[in-house]
């Protein structure tokens, strides 16, 4: 069987599994995905072995640090992954909710009921929890999962499936309900990408060119966002101790995600106060600082590198920080607007009035007061995991958890009704 046979055979088989899916009881998927978060925890020395294998190779090609941590796995973020599997069983099953039931004038009751979208395929690069994530959510959600990871983490992706694998078979799960796709052959993603009819949603996890690579290709629809440049804005009334812990923890935590922040703008009233202790502080934890002119004058520091206009749109995904002062409010809205990606753009203020301005006029999936755009997360959003960010408008924006993985049907009672 040739290769493009063979995945729209995983596709068809995922398909009917969808079928059996939809129908099985929240009870039998929690005890399911309970078993499945047991045994990573059971298998946490045979997926360090898988990974250590990514690991060696990733460091032999020279990758970037960045790439190297989200490739990288221990015993602490093996138990977290084990964690967020569990956590999922707890929450609310979305299917089979009836949002809303109307009765009509004719007598018909007309219900708007959640179902499972049917066959999703997950397209992704490096992070190894994105697997035991995507099968949990889907699980719950009552959709059968394809997964292709990248060939960077294949050996931690391949133990993780197969880890959760086996509970499925233990726990009687329909055959074919998770399936994965294990060739690094990038043949394959077209394939997937053509199994129109067989796969209802493609959504890729990765770099930009991979996203607007599979979004070019695909002929099934795609739920997205191409990067995160996500913004933190310092206002002229924000308490500048927090505004501090804020810029340094958006930036520096963990800087290769895409909810890490990639400009901090700040009102030109605070700058002299608040940059030159936030710049010793960034720059003492590795930061390093393309500042506007006036930034550059304020810091007089040599190592500070002058912004340029294709850095204010740039996604670093390391150690890297612009950094722009701003008259007032609407600028920093005005430059959001310009070099944002609609991911997550944060405003530190003590003013109501410009917080309330912020959230109406930035036009961004997650827009925050007061807090880290690092929040931006389906575990954090209280949603258990996530299968990834979207910041597209139609279905989903924002972390996507169980009830984005869901559409609704309606379903309607008569009692011998006709139309005339």
């Amino acid at each position: 069987m040739n290769l493009k046979k063979e995945i729209i055979e995983i596709a068809r088989q995922a398909k009917i599994a969808s079928r059996a899916l939809c129908s099985l009881k929240s009870k039998a998927k929690n005890a399911a995905l309970k078993q499945m978060a047991k045994n990573l925890i059971k298998s946490k020395s045979f997926i360090l072995k898988a990974n250590e294998k990514d690991l060696r190779k990733a460091k032999k090609s020279g990758l970037k640090v960045s790439f190297v941590d989200r490739l990288k796995l221990n015993e602490k973020r093996i138990i977290d992954m084990a964690d967020s599997v569990a956590s999922v069983a707890r929450l609310e099953d979305p299917v089979g909710i009836m949002e809303r039931l109307t009765k009509r004038p004719n007598g018909l009751l007309i219900g708007k009921v959640r179902v499972p979208i049917g066959v999703i395929c997950v397209i992704y690069e490096s992070r190894p929890n994105v697997t035991a994530d995507c099968i949990g959510l889907c699980l719950k959600s009552g959709n059968s999962v394809i997964l292709r990871g990248g060939s960077e983490a294949m050996n931690s992706n391949i133990a993780i499936f197969d880890v959760l694998n086996r509970a499925a078979a233990k726990m009687n799960l329909p055959k074919n309900a998770i399936n994965m796709v294990k060739t690094p052959d990038r043949k394959a993603v077209d394939a997937l990408l053509g199994a129109e009819g067989l796969i209802d949603v493609i959504i890729p996890r990765g770099g930009e060119s991979l996203i607007r690579e599979v979004t070019r290709k695909s002929r099934i629809p795609v739920i997205k966002h191409y990067k995160g440049v996500c913004h933190v804005y310092v206002d002229e009334d924000a308490d500048l101790n927090m505004a501090e812990s804020i810029a340094f923890n958006a930036k520096v935590q963990r800087p290769g995600v895409c909810n890490a922040m990639e400009t901090l703008l700040v009102h030109r009233d605070v700058a002299v106060r608040f940059l030159p202790s936030l710049a010793k502080k960034l720059i003492d934890a590795g930061v390093q600082l393309r500042g506007c002119a006036l930034t550059k004058r304020i810091l007089r520091n040599r190592t500070i590198k002058k912004a340029k206009e294709s850095d204010w749109p740039k996604e670093y995904l390391e150690l890297i920080l612009s950094v722009k002062v701003v008259n007032n409010l609407k600028e920093a809205i005005d430059h959001i607007s310009k070099y944002g990606t609609s991911h997550s753009d944060a405003i530190v203020t003590e003013n109501h009035e410009r917080a309330m301005e912020f959230l109406e006029k930035v036009d961004s999936s997650s827009v925050y007061v007061n807090a880290s755009t690092r929040f931006t997360d389906g575990y954090e959003f209280g949603k258990g995991a996530e299968i990834g960010i979207s910041t597209d408008k139609l279905h989903a924006r924002g972390p996507m958890g169980l009830e984005e993985l869901t559409t609704y049907k309606y379903v309607i009672f008569g009692n011998g009704q006709i139309r005339k």
